[in-house]
């Protein structure tokens, strides 16, 4: 009798995944609701204006990432958890996060501004705000980085028993990222309580996912670890927040991590600095025409007569006020002190 194969009794050996993920079913919605992410979208679409507005003018420094067309993503996932319980982390592009975070728009656009009234008293700028309050850890300006530290929330989630959930966005371009998947192996082992969340805009800084990725199926990049991965379709809110309602479901069930890939589109270049020459106008109009996340929602909401023109026009009209009153609040309110510069530093010998 010939031996059996280490290599199939070593497979063989292998546990069994848990149940299959259930298929993500668009979101049951009602008129308050929708509404409401209707105005958060829009929000963080009029607030990313008004900073691109306010860049050009020389009013905000350094780097700025702007959100514009990627509202959907935030809005439907965020409008499922748990202020106070769960956490946030994402990259540099962190405005529309830390809005859908309900964090009052005056200080993140003060703290664009470099303000000593900003979320991080203007010493953080666009790519470094925080919020332990609001359960929101931080933009991060290294690509990436921000994943082992949502691994660690997770980590901390579980071990404290709290019951919460980190949710850990991230871009297609940090996807490749060699930190991203140690954290997958550890998320997984351990059965962390961890939404890896990837933000697929189909460009990273400027190369087309499809030529810098042998698999640019990104949902698919969790299975050598056993994480299950659902693929979403980004711009529409209904869509992202039904898989988060199964995403939430399989999390605090015990079942360990989940990878989510929003497939979503952005309007503006990686940066402010970015002419976006890589792709065509035609193809950034079309997306426009036809995915917008903010148009078809508001073309929902009138067609299930949960509102009127009127009414949206007043939404509208809030929003745009709101905006105003955050951007004056931003160039009047004062500079930090000097004495700034000596706070907040750790300095030690190690």
């Amino acid at each position: 009798m010939p031996k059996a194969s280490p290599v199939k009794a070593a497979t063989k050996a292998i546990p069994d995944r848990f149940d299959a993920l259930p298929e993500p079913v668009r979101h049951e919605t009602n008129v308050a609701e929708y509404l409401e992410f209707y105005r958060m979208m829009l929000l963080i679409r009029r607030f990313e204006e008004k900073a691109g507005q306010l860049y050009g003018m020389g009013l905000i420094g350094g780097f700025c990432h702007l959100y514009i067309g990627q509202e959907a993503v935030v809005t439907g996932l965020q409008s499922a958890i748990q202020p106070g319980r769960d956490s946030v982390i994402t990259g540099y592009r962190d405005h529309g996060h830390m809005l859908a975070c309900h964090i009052d728009p005056k200080v993140v656009m003060a703290e664009l501004t470099g303000r000593a009234a900003g979320i991080s008293r203007g010493k953080g700028g666009s790519m470094h705000m925080f919020s332990v309050e609001h359960g929101f850890y931080g933009g991060h300006g290294i690509v990436g980085a921000q994943v082992s530290l949502g691994t660690g929330l997770g980590f901390a989630h579980k071990y404290k028993a709290d019951g919460g959930v980190a949710l850990t966005y991230f871009g297609d371009g940090a996807a490749n990222q060699g930190q991203v998947y140690e954290s997958f192996n550890m998320a997984e082992l351990w059965k962390l309580p961890v939404i890896f969340i990837i933000e697929n805009n189909q460009y990273a800084m400027g190369t087309s996912v499809n030529r810098a990725s042998a698999e640019d199926q990104l949902y698919r990049r969790g299975e050598s670890f056993r994480i299950e991965g659902m693929q979403v379709d980004g711009m529409d809110v209904l869509a992202v927040r039904g898989a988060m309602n199964s995403a939430l479901e399989w999390v605090r069930g015990g079942k360990g991590p989940i990878l989510l890939e929003m497939k979503t589109y952005r309007y503006r270049g990686h940066s402010m600095s970015d002419p976006a020459k890589y792709r065509s106008r035609d193809e950034v109009q079309a997306m426009r025409d036809k995915s917008d996340p903010i148009d078809n929602a508001r073309a929902d909401i009138l067609k299930r007569g949960f509102a009127d023109e009127t009414a949206l026009k007043e939404i509208e009209k809030v929003i745009r006020a709101q905006v105003a009153e955050a951007a004056d609040f931003a160039e009047q309110a004062p500079e930090p002190d000097l004495a700034e510069l000596y706070t907040d530093v750790l300095v030690e010998r190690y």
